[in-house]
């Protein structure tokens, strides 16, 4: 029977307590949300919204074709300025996904005969990208530069190190730094993924790259999602001039995607231009991770200690995972649940996201739901 082995994959992951389900959401849910990546409260902000509205009724609907054919519109180009500017890049080029982003910055920067090294606790789009480019991956120790360069060691053609900059299970921070001094070494590009430092960390949520002196640099490239602090969506790569002129002759992509939707340009650049006007959103988001961390911790709770914006607790199984997180709806609190295979190490979490628009007294409920929905 065509498929047939679907069905003993799906029992498979009932056996193991991984079966995922769809939730929609209504637009006015009671609940209290520490499940998204909104981490600047920004999704549902008036200028946000209606810079997706504006854009919406001035370019219309969609793009209406690739971005090097009917796709880009002046709303692109003026996000892609702007964006790498406030970063500290040469320039700056929009996707429709930071999924797609990512897969055509690993794709077009590793070709045959390349090494690519990437770290074992990296997000699935550049796992990916790994997979579809034509060099040859080396996965590395979690958040070592010793191995990165150990492993650049053994390659003596184009090379290229592979990192998130805040890790979406833990929330725990790359060492960029000293990532970037064992490319260096090796003459090797380094690609940083900071979906979730952009917004967060950095002078003004310019991001991890340009906390650790790395913006603007020529050997960097460093990607990013708008559909976390800028809470639209799409994503960007930014970084040299030549290498962006690059993608737009190799990145599958965004050669063959079509380019995105105004609406979401025209959201991202408004939430892009308040964060700018309003620098202490990514300030208050981080502390809200570090109250949220310390008050979790105090309760007895195994809570990772946070780098950015991301809070994860501990779960003693998948299943027990799954109820815990369940019952936090219940109690009117939405939180997100992470279970294999999304976690690198096996181990289920609850994760939080510390938004930068949450009040105390919300900030105690949530603690309090989570000590008391416990297993």
């Amino acid at each position: 029977m065509a498929f047939g082995w679907i069905d003993e994959q799906s029992e498979s992951r009932r056996r193991a307590g991984l079966v995922r389900t769809l939730r929609p959401r209504p637009a006015d849910s009671p609940l209290l949300d520490l499940a998204s990546n909104d981490y600047l409260g920004l999704a549902r902000h008036p200028e946000v919204t209606e810079g997706a509205a504006r854009a919406a009724r001035t370019w219309g609907g969609g793009s209406t074709g690739s971005r090097l054919v009917t796709g880009t519109t002046e709303l692109h180009t003026e996000l892609e300025r702007e964006l790498a500017a406030f970063c500290g890049a040469e320039a700056a080029l929009v996707f429709s996904s930071g999924y797609a982003a990512n897969l055509a910055a690993v794709t077009a920067l590793a070709p045959h005969g390349s090494l690519i090294v990437s770290d074992a606790g990296n997000h699935a789009s550049l796992i990916d990208g790994c997979r579809l480019a034509r060099g040859v991956t080396q996965v590395v120790a979690h958040a070592d530069p010793d191995a990165v360069r150990k492993a650049l060691g053994t390659h003596d053609g184009p090379a290229v190190a592979v990192s998130d900059t805040v890790f979406s299970v833990d929330g725990d921070a790359a060492p960029l730094a000293a990532l970037a001094r064992a490319c260096r070494e090796h003459g090797a590009g380094l690609v940083v993924d900071d979906a979730h430092g952009l917004g967060v960390l950095g002078d003004g949520g310019r991001g991890a790259p340009h906390a650790a002196g790395l913006a603007g640099a020529d050997d960097v490239v460093v990607t990013v999602t708008l559909s976390k602090s800028l809470g639209s969506q799409g994503g960007a790569v930014l970084g040299p001039a030549r290498v962006i002129d690059h993608l737009v002759n190799a990145a599958r992509t965004f050669i063959f995607d079509t380019g995105l939707a105004p609406a979401a340009a025209g959201a991202a650049l408004a939430a892009l231009r308040l964060l700018r006007r309003e620098p202490e959103r990514a300030a208050r988001a981080r502390a809200v991770a570090g109250e949220l961390h310390a008050r979790l911790t105090a309760a007895g709770l195994e809570a990772v200690r946070p780098d950015a914006a991301v809070v994860s607790v501990r779960a003693p199984s998948p299943e027990l995972a799954l109820r815990w997180a369940a019952d936090c709806r219940t109690a009117g609190l939405a939180v997100g649940c992470f279970r294999p295979p999304s976690v690198p190490d096996g181990v289920s979490r609850l994760r939080l996201t510390a938004r930068a628009d949450l009040t105390e007294r919300q900030i105690e409920h949530a603690v309090r739901v989570i000590d008391g929905t416990r297993p």
